[in-house]
């Protein structure tokens, strides 16, 4: 059999596959589990050390403590919870990661019960149908949050910022619902004042409708 005919025979082979077993089949498929090791492993534990569900050094190796640590985030955060990392569960981490950021740009230095609010107002435009249904996408809607335009998104998130986004998502809403926040004092956008309902102060921040 020549080369090419063997890789068709591949491609056909993939197309097969792809059409026996679902999307969602192969989505589910652990990227990582017990018994794994590497720096993949070590970058969940990074993760999971700063959302306060592993209290050791990350080692690189996936074992029980790994696996009790994920399994926690997976309940807390809606997913399945098999304790193995999925393609769900990677991008929750990284969605959370992206979360902090934004809360460490815009609240940092602020109470901890202003940061939590900020994290909230993320997680309320999610789950409206007047925003984009991922974290991605929200904090990237143009002239959604300053630091992700002024640099400051790229700074690194403190503890604070993880532990934040974590308890926003357990059910912590400070914002009372709502999915707009801004600082009088500072606020140059017009239309923020003329289109919103503010509903309460905390830290400076204007939380609104």
């Amino acid at each position: 059999m020549s080369v090419k005919v063997k890789i068709l025979f591949y491609v056909f082979l993939g197309f097969i596959i792809l059409s026996i077993f679902p999307k969602e089949s192969i989505a589910q498929t652990p990227l990582l589990k017990s018994g794994d090791s590497g720096q993949q492993v070590t970058e969940v534990q990074e993760s999971l050390a700063q959302l306060g569900y592993f209290h050791v050094t990350p080692t690189g190796y996936y074992g029980t403590l790994t696996e009790e640590a994920v399994r926690q985030l997976q309940t807390d955060f809606d997913l399945t919870a098999d304790g193995t990392v999925g393609s769900q569960t990677w991008n929750q981490l990284m969605e959370i990661e992206k979360a902090a950021k934004v809360v460490n740009g815009e609240a940092r230095g602020e109470s901890y019960e202003g940061q939590v609010a900020v994290a909230a107002v993320i997680k309320n435009r999610v789950q409206s149908s007047q925003f984009p249904s991922t974290i991605e996408e929200v904090i990237h809607q143009e002239n959604a949050f300053t630091p992700v335009h002024n640099g400051q998104y790229h700074l690194t998130p403190s503890s604070a910022a993880y532990q934040a986004v974590k308890d926003a998502w357990k059910g912590w809403d400070p914002s009372q619902g709502s999915t707009y926040f801004y600082n009088p004092q500072t606020s140059t956008s017009d239309w923020i004042f003329t289109n919103t309902t503010p509903k309460l102060e905390i830290e400076g921040h204007l939380f609104a409708d």
